[in-house]
């Protein structure tokens, strides 16, 4: 229980790499906050943490909703007084499409989700983690961001982008007791890879549960690293 008594906050904890690393969080010893548009998926992730013993707090909201993601950090301060991890999740895809082709509404919701909104969630938290002993934060980023592909182009450089600004917001920490790192989890059976690729074999691919616990791993008080892009092909 090396999380035991701590605060933890896991965007897109409805499904997928969210849901799996807010369940290995919890049974580590962590109190959860689950934060997703789908209730009844936060619901599901609930359910499996009170199977632990464990108990969550669920936060239902749209990250593209700039007010409520402001709005986060000071509603953790007023409720816990603390925050010590931060992981951010959530990701958004948009329509797989050549350059030109990209629509501006699904210009608006990728950079809305992977980019704006860590950025209002970083503003908001900053505070909160620096205060912390042991303060981690962890985004996961994707291979696309450091190879680019053909019709990747929107999550692409969103990825790219949101990993410039992790990596100077860690730059600006490096004396701190923070730790800030990103996490490539590589090919997962999520969701999001269901839709860019329908005609995969999932059953070929990790599980989400199979990449939590690396990823719970940087958000423990030993760790160490700081400023650095973790890919596990």
């Amino acid at each position: 229980m090396e999380l035991d008594g701590r605060v933890a906050l896991v965007t897109g904890a409805s499904r997928g790499i969210g849901a799996a690393v807010a369940i290995e969080l919890a049974g580590r010893g962590a109190h959860v906050v689950l934060t997703a548009r789908t209730e009844g998926g936060l619901a599901e992730t609930d359910d499996a943490i009170v199977a632990l013993g464990r108990r969550a707090t669920l936060l239902p909201l749209d990250l593209l909703e700039g007010e409520q993601v402001d709005a986060i950090g000071p509603s953790l301060h007023a409720r816990f007084k603390r925050l010590d991890i931060f992981v951010g999740n959530a990701g958004a895809l948009g329509t797989l499409t050549p350059v030109p082709h990209i629509t501006p509404a699904d210009w608006a919701e990728v950079v809305g989700v992977n980019m704006t909104a860590a950025w209002r969630l970083i503003r908001g938290c900053a505070p909160l983690l620096l205060a912390a002993d042991a303060g981690r934060a962890v985004f996961v980023t994707s291979r696309v961001a450091e190879k680019p592909a053909a019709y990747w182009g929107a999550y692409g450089a969103t990825k790219a982008g949101l990993e410039h600004l992790v990596l100077a917001w860690a730059a600006e920490t490096r004396t701190t007791r923070l730790r800030i790192n990103l996490f490539d989890p590589g090919v997962v059976a999520t969701r999001l890879r269901r839709a860019a690729m329908p005609g995969e074999d999932a059953s070929t691919l990790r599980r989400p549960a199979e990449v939590a616990p690396m990823l719970a791993d940087l958000c423990g008080p030993a760790e160490t690293r700081h400023g650095e892009v973790m890919r596990f092909r």
